[in-house]
């Protein structure tokens, strides 16, 4: 906090903070500056504002590095757990082997929703998107967990509240499916790990009990490490500013899922399936699409390439390329929209206008493609990435609410309506 900058307007100059991070990020600190100078700062999007510090994870688009707790994500994928990533956000630090086994018997001894809550399930259409169902679910649990609710809870309840939702999510997310599919409902068995049983829940039917090989749920479990968390993203800002209220996690949770639903974020690889599906109706000409990306004058976006964090290959893309290699090839899968998908990424990484752009694909063209190939249906694509992204929004949740020095989120705006007018009788207008 020892530099400063100064800002000069009309006559007048201002010491302005600077702050630098632990890897060298420079940020200015404007928290008193329409107290100092009477001005605040516009910028669409806070692409360019820093709304809080943490110590979560590290990003460095440029040069394609991703960290959680100061641990590249590569070695993560490689040598961890979903489970065990989820402990590292959360709680700081990676878990002895006490607390980590601690930690999967409180998940695992979570694993059973209220019976009333199936009731829920069943009052909606057969039609409804998992992702309306899991929202308004995760909401309506805090109601069968009252003492959860409290804002300033005691370290014991606070894990009480986490420990559950981490379990409840998984179980709720599978019921919205089933409910999806008009499947009966499946239940957790102890035997089986975190994830298995997440899939277990999800595809056994009377008919058949499903297991995962290990190629399979390690793939899941690489799947939802890469989407753990991803810094200031537009969901985990929304948990954040719905928890700056003091709001409970039931309620941050559930907003950051309705943040997380659209098609610019999340609802990113459901969109890259549905533009693989109108490029085969349209006759499966990948090449055709390749060109209509590159002219500007074209309303076509090409789902699935870029990203708006890297300007280099996205570190997650490289991670999840590979185990879309080994799972087509494991399944033997022969899909048209698959060979599409293959077509453009080929098409992309050797054409010269998308290589000096950096428009490499990312996480949401490579997650997409797994999730079909797992026979996961289209409308779920979003629900698994809520999944994946569950330990990050508890973790800044957690992180933001534990902070002696929070303050409610309350942006300002700049103002470009009407002036003072009078107001005008209905019979003279």
């Amino acid at each position: 906090m020892s530099k400063t900058a100064t800002l000069q307007i009309d006559d007048a100059s201002f010491e302005i903070p600077v702050i630098v991070g632990s890897e060298g990020e420079k940020a200015l600190d404007i928290t008193r500056l329409r107290q100092q100078t009477g001005y605040i700062t516009l910028d669409s999007g806070y692409g360019n504002t820093g709304a809080c510090l943490s110590s979560i994870t590290y990003i460095d688009g440029d040069a394609g590095i991703l960290r959680y707790r100061g641990i590249d994500i590569a070695e993560l994928c490689e040598k961890s757990t979903f489970m065990e990533v989820s402990y590292l956000l959360i709680y700081g630090h990676l878990p002895t082997a006490e607390q980590f086994l601690h930690f999967k018997e409180r998940v695992h001894h979570h694993s059973l929703i209220h019976e009333d809550m199936k009731s829920f399930f069943t009052s909606y259409p057969g039609h409804a998107h998992p992702m309306a169902i899991l929202s308004a679910m995760v909401c309506s649990l805090s109601v069968y967990h009252p003492k959860l609710l409290e804002p300033d809870q005691s370290p014991e309840d606070r894990d009480e509240t986490v420990t559950r939702l981490l379990s409840k999510l998984r179980v709720l997310a599978a019921f919205a499916y089933k409910r999806s599919v008009g499947e009966a409902f499946v239940y957790t068995k102890p035997e089986l790990d975190y994830l298995s049983n997440f899939l277990h829940m999800m595809f056994t039917t009377p008919m058949n009990e499903y297991f995962p090989d290990e190629l399979i749920r390690k793939t899941l479990d690489v799947l939802f490490i890469v989407h753990a968390d991803h810094e200031q993203n537009c969901s985990t800002s929304t948990v954040r500013m719905v928890g700056s209220s003091k709001a409970n996690l039931f309620a941050s949770l559930s907003a950051g899922i309705c943040a997380l639903w659209g098609p610019l974020h999340g609802g990113a690889n459901q969109a890259v399936i549905e533009m693989l599906e109108a490029i085969q109706a349209d006759g499966g000409n990948h090449k055709k699409y390749i060109e209509l990306a590159k002219d500007k004058s074209s309303p076509f976006r090409l789902m699935g390439f870029g990203h708006r964090v890297y300007r280099n290959y996205d570190p997650r893309a490289q991670l999840l390329k590979t185990y879309c290699d080994k799972v087509l090839t494991h399944l033997g899968v022969s899909d048209p929209i698959l060979d599409i998908a293959k077509a453009l990424e080929e098409a992309a990484l050797s054409d010269n206008y998308f290589v000096e752009k950096k428009l490499y694909p990312n996480v949401d063209f490579y997650s997409g493609i797994i999730y079909r190939a797992l026979n996961i249906p289209t409308n779920m694509f979003t629900v698994m990435f809520a999944l994946g992204r569950l330990p990050g929004w508890i973790a800044h949740w957690k992180e933001m609410i534990e902070d002696p020095g929070m303050k409610i989120a309350r942006p300002r705006q700049i103002y470009t309506g009407e002036t003072l007018q009078a107001y005008t009788p209905i019979e003279e207008r």
